[in-house]
């Protein structure tokens, strides 16, 4: 196990810090909106499905799950149909993609459907447990920024950056799909934000 972060990136913008509803939208109610790319994830998707839904519940925070199939063979797709009529359609949103276009454009086609005017990126392998959300929402109020990107722009604005370690636990069911692509486009994406800030 390692400490890793997951992020809670505001709908407004990449780099945005502090909670802001998106325009026409109230901030009475702040709602939280968890993107949850699958690519065969039959078997972990209702674990982590439900400790989101326990992790909200007992901390009474508002919040929708939007499941993003990219297409999986394995039946993935239909373990979230019963998911979303398990939980409701406002809670679970599943809103997949025809074949494997890739965790960018899942990213994508989720933020489409967004409602919520914060949003929680993470894996549906387990590896990111929830509950570690409430800190991270009670970071994210207090001002604090999460992911590379946001870091970097924070730290030229001079935003204050925090941090709240989570253990980073293997995947229990499947197999990883990070492979030699994603590494090397993210390194690229890496390169490119420092040689343009």
């Amino acid at each position: 196990m390692s400490n890793q972060k997951f992020g809670i990136k505001n709908c407004v913008g990449s780099s945005a810090v502090s909670p802001r509803p998106p325009q026409g939208r109230s901030s009475r109610q702040d709602k939280y909106l968890v993107l949850l790319p699958t690519y065969n994830e039959r078997e972990n998707l209702p674990l982590i499905v439900w400790l989101l839904v326990k992790s909200f519940t007992e901390s009474v925070i508002n919040y929708e799950i939007i499941i993003i199939d990219d297409g999986s063979p394995d039946g993935t797709r239909e373990v979230a149909e019963q998911l979303e009529k398990i939980y409701g359609p406002d809670r679970i949103l599943l809103r997949p993609l025809e074949k494997k276009l890739g965790l960018g454009t899942a990213y994508i086609h989720g933020l489409k459907h967004a409602t919520g005017n914060s949003i929680i990126i993470m894996d549906a392998d387990l590896s990111h447990h929830p509950k570690f959300i409430p800190e991270f929402i009670r970071k994210q109020k207090e001002g604090y920024v999460f992911q590379m990107e946001m870091i970097v722009r924070a730290r030229q604005l001079n935003y204050t950056i925090g941090e709240v370690p989570i253990s980073f636990v293997d995947r229990v069911y499947g197999e990883s799909k990070l492979g030699g692509n994603e590494i090397v486009s993210f390194l690229k994406g890496l390169l490119t934000l420092f040689a343009t800030t």
